[in-house]
Formats: C-alpha cells, structure tokens, sequence
C-alpha cells in the first residue's frame, strides 16, 4: 500500500524546491502538500494563536495556508488529513542550507519539528544553493534533493526515524553525478558578520537590515558543513528531547550553594 506524505516548506506554496518534490514522489505514494502562501524564511517555531488561519486549494491536494511553517504542518496533520495516517512529513526542499545552528532559525526544520511533535516521521531537506556567491541556484539541484529523498522513501526511511528525532538532510548545489557520497553527520557551527545595515528613508527616519554575511565555518569532522564542503549529503538525526551533555554534578553544586 503506498504511504501517506505530507510534504510542506518554508519558501511558500508556488517555490520551485516543494514542487519539484511533489512532482517526484506523487508516483511513489500519497503526497499532500500544505505549505505557506507567502515565503517565510528564517521564521523559526512561529505559530498564529492570536488570529484565524486561512487555507486555500491551489490544486488537487495542494493547498496554501496563511501561517507559518508549523502551522502548516497542523493545518495538515489535524485538518487536511484529519481522517487520513500520515506515515511521514517532509519540509523542503528549501533554497538555501540548513546547517549548524542555523536549524533554530529555520522555518524548513520547524515544519518537520511540529510534526515530529504529533508523532510523526519527519525529515527536512535543503539545498546548499548560495544566494551570495557566483554558483545561481538551477532547479536541476533541486533534482538531485528530490531524487535522494525518492530513493529514502522507496527504502522505508519512515521506519528507521526514532521518535522525538527530525532527519535534517542537506543535498550539495550540484547535479547528481557530482555528488562524492552520504555522510551521517554532527552539527557544525556556522560564521556570520552580523552586520546590522542603517539606512535614511526618504522622510529621514533610520531603518535597519540585518545584513549578515557568511564567513565560513568550524572545520569539525563530522560536521554537516564539512560534509557539504566536500560534495557529501549530510544527513543529521537531531533528537529534539535528548540529555543536556553539560555536566549535572556542577549545576547541582551551584544550586546547593545559593543564599
């Protein structure tokens, strides 16, 4: 029996990343795409509790929601597919990477997050295309996230995702016959200037942009950006309830020592 997917992103409803994906796995199984009407990038775990959502049919089990990427993903779950099993959700493909620390600011994860929350397998997927360099985002990039994604769908991925755990897959800008192998991977740290832009508007009142640029990152082994550095795909397991690795003994000496 083919599976029941939800699929949805953070670029919006008409980005090429998710419809290529749609267009890739709808041979293979049951795909509902729910995904936000207008780009909502960098959004992080953002839901709309404090005014209606919206959702509109744009095609045959395609729909754009008002919300955020989250939102999407229980607009789907809880609302679309209310009466359906959903046997995996995917968030992506989305333009642009998705690694290190940038996974708390990212929309794509969060999507995945808010499913992974209501028990269900879910992987977020990017393509490492940079907006800032010489290298122009083609859609054959997305081709090969999308084929990639196909063949851990056609070997049952859904049944290897531990529960509380999103799959974070990160697929390098470049055709499929450049890709150098799969790596299991850590998060890396990025680097960013954090530049904050101010500029006059034409009534001389300041305005800002946060215009980070990026710098490069941590040479870690085993980082996800050392993985893509090297033409890898980087596929991350992020467990969202795991054991702080800092050390208790300490913290509970300095709790016993407050006055």
């Amino acid at each position: 029996m083919a599976l029941n997917i939800l699929i949805s992103n953070d670029d919006g409803v008409y980005a090429p990343g998710i419809n290529i994906l749609y267009q890739t796995l709808k041979d293979i199984a049951n795909v509902t795409m729910v995904a936000p009407l207008e780009e909502r990038s960098t959004t992080g775990h953002t839901l709309t509790l404090d005014h209606p959502l919206r959702l509109a049919q744009i095609g045959e089990n395609i729909y754009g929601c008002s919300g955020y990427p989250a939102d999407c993903a229980l607009m789907g779950l809880a609302s679309v597919l209310k009466d359906k099993k959903v046997d995996l959700f995917i968030s992506g493909i989305n333009r642009g990477a998705n690694l290190g620390q940038d996974i708390y600011y990212s929309g794509t994860v969060a999507a995945a997050r808010e499913a992974t929350f209501r028990n269900i397998p879910s992987i977020a997927v990017s393509s490492t295309m940079d907006f800032q360099s010489n290298h122009p985002p083609k859609d054959e990039y997305f081709v090969t996230a999308a084929n990639f994604i196909k063949k851990l769908v056609l070997n049952n991925v859904h049944q290897y995702i531990e529960p509380m755990t999103v799959l974070n897959v990160n697929v390098p800008d470049v055709l499929e016959e450049e890709i150098k192998g799969v790596e299991i991977t850590n998060l890396g740290f990025r680097k960013y200037s954090e530049d904050i832009q101010e500029r006059t508007d034409f009534r001389n009142r300041d305005y800002y942009w946060i215009g980070g640029v990026y710098k490069g990152h941590d040479e870690a082994i085993g980082s996800d950006c050392s993985a893509i550095d090297q033409n890898k795909i980087s596929i991350g397991p992020l467990n969202l309830l795991e054991k702080s690795a800092d050390d208790y003994p300490k913290w509970q000496e300095f709790i016993s020592q407050l006055s």
